[in-house]
């Protein structure tokens, strides 16, 4: 057995490579999770695919899977995100991001972070977002807390124990909520209609404003057709 973290992929990745191409089979195994998520070995995988040998997965647990398939959240379309970064000028300029993000948002976080994190998020996208916070999963203390970002921030500060362990975060995507001004959806359409089609059009208007892309479409639809436009 031989150590290979993220201090030291980049020396190892090469030689453990190499050893692979000599005709040694190599496991690379993580003490938690399924490796190469949010786990070292993207280095490994591609050196070893660099030189043209195989690379077969064998699945492991996965906490965001496990989170998102017992919160609550569409699963239909998800976007992970990984641990966010540690200084919060970076973590709200990366949540300013992803706010027309339809898909469900999923993050990682350490337990020390955690409250830190949601009340970004609070700041960044106030009340109108169901979020999910999952500790400990398939542990003894599992726990599944619900609410807005601000909600949740205000709960770990009354009950640091909910700060124990690691946390998966997750956010209902912009896509499930309705457009937040009509009259703004309909002046962003009638500007994108002049240039795309009507299928593009809502596309792109989904994306900037956060609305429903089927709602949109129907709106696209009316005004392409000149019709008395309703969301």
């Amino acid at each position: 057995m031989t150590a290979y973290h993220e201090h030291n992929e980049a020396r190892e990745a090469p030689r453990l490579a190499a050893r692979v191409a000599g005709g040694t089979r190599l496991a690379l195994v993580s003490d938690a999770g399924t490796p190469l998520v949010s786990d070292p070995g993207f280095r490994l995988v591609r050196e070893v695919r660099r030189l043209g040998l195989p690379v077969v997965p064998v699945p492991g647990p996965s906490a965001l899977i496990c989170a998102l398939s017992a919160c609550g959240l569409p699963s239909d379309r998800f976007l992970f995100v990984g641990f966010p970064p540690r200084g919060a000028e970076q973590r709200r300029a990366l949540f300013r991001s992803l706010t027309a993000e339809p898909g469900t948002l999923i993050f990682y976080e350490a337990g020390p972070r955690v409250g830190e994190t949601l009340a970004d998020l609070c700041a960044v996208l106030g009340e109108g977002r169901h979020t999910v916070l999952a500790r400990e999963l398939t542990k003894l203390h599992e726990t599944f807390l619900e609410g807005s970002p601000c909600a949740l921030a205000e709960r770990l500060a009354r009950e640091p124990v909910q700060t124990k362990g690691e946390h998966v975060l997750l956010l209902e995507g912009a896509g499930r909520q309705p457009a937040r001004d009509d009259a703004e959806a309909e002046r962003l359409l009638r500007i994108l209609l002049e240039e795309l089609p009507v299928k593009q059009a809502a596309g792109l208007a989904a994306r900037i404003s956060g609305g429903r892309r089927n709602d949109l479409y129907r709106l696209a639809l009316a005004l392409a057709a000149g019709s008395s436009p309703s969301l």
